[in-house]
């Protein structure tokens, strides 16, 4: 008699969705940087109705977010939630044995971790001003961490406040214009902003990521909206990390 598998013994949910090889190509590019449907069409080569049915699947299993462009409404950006990708491949693995249950990292030692990252929105008040904080605050500056706009402002007070609450100190920084740094070197740069994306320029031989963040000053005066510059600052902390990991990825790739 053939053995039927029990729930305990059948594969965790996550490596049948995940596992399959649509979705997981859509992993892969959300994974590098938020995208739109048509982008990830182009970029898979597979039709809008079958990209958006396996788009829709992930979402329904929290892996996939979307959001309203802040560019055009009628258009939306999609993002992998990398987090929980990584506790459900740390799960799995520990379902197969106990060996396999994933360890915390050691610390990268300080001759492991640098480059140069610019971050961009479109008034380096608030979401590109907090992200290079958070950057260099969690790589205690061995990375240069950088920030512009293509139409720069004024350093929000909200900004200031949420990031010292968290240990990172923005006071007294200005606002530049993405001008002050064509032609210099960078290993990566990243929009935080639809708007900016659309007319971000060329920074040759740089890595480029786009993180579909809203602007947190939007829609109410500094006490209201104070709130959404906090969740603003969640996300990014909880996006960074990735990117130091995708830094020390690209350093050893290179030597």
């Amino acid at each position: 008699m053939t053995r039927q598998p029990t729930p305990a013994t059948e594969p965790p949910a996550f490596l049948a969705l995940a596992g399959h090889p649509l979705r997981w190509r859509l992993l892969r590019e959300l994974a590098e940087s938020d995208r739109r449907v048509r982008e990830l069409t182009a970029r898979l080569g597979e039709p809008q109705s079958l990209v958006s049915y396996h788009l829709g699947l992930l979402r329904a299993a929290r892996l996939v977010s979307a959001r309203p462009s802040s560019a055009d409404r009628r258009d939306s950006y999609y993002s992998a939630d990398l987090g929980r990708c990584g506790e459900l491949l740390g799960a799995a693995g520990a379902s197969l044995h106990p060996a396999l249950r994933p360890w915390p990292a050691p610390p990268l030692p300080p001759e492991e971790l640098s480059g140069r990252v610019l971050f961009l929105c479109t008034g380096n008040s608030a979401r590109s001003q907090m992200a290079e904080g958070w950057l260099q605050h969690l790589t205690t500056n061995r990375v240069q961490a950088f920030s512009a706009g293509s139409q720069p402002t004024r350093l929000h007070p909200n900004a200031v406040m949420v990031m010292r609450a968290h240990g990172v100190d923005l006071a007294g920084r200005r606002a530049k214009h993405f001008d002050e740094f064509l032609g210099q070197r960078f290993d990566c740069v990243v929009t935080v902003c639809d708007r900016v994306r659309e007319v971000c320029p060329e920074f040759p031989g740089a890595r480029t990521i786009h993180w579909s963040i809203p602007d947190p000053a939007e829609g109410g005066d500094d006490a209201t909206t104070y709130p959404a510059f906090e969740r603003t600052a969640a996300d990014l902390a909880a996006r960074i990390p990735f990117l130091v990991q995708l830094l020390v990825h690209d350093l050893v790739e290179v030597n």
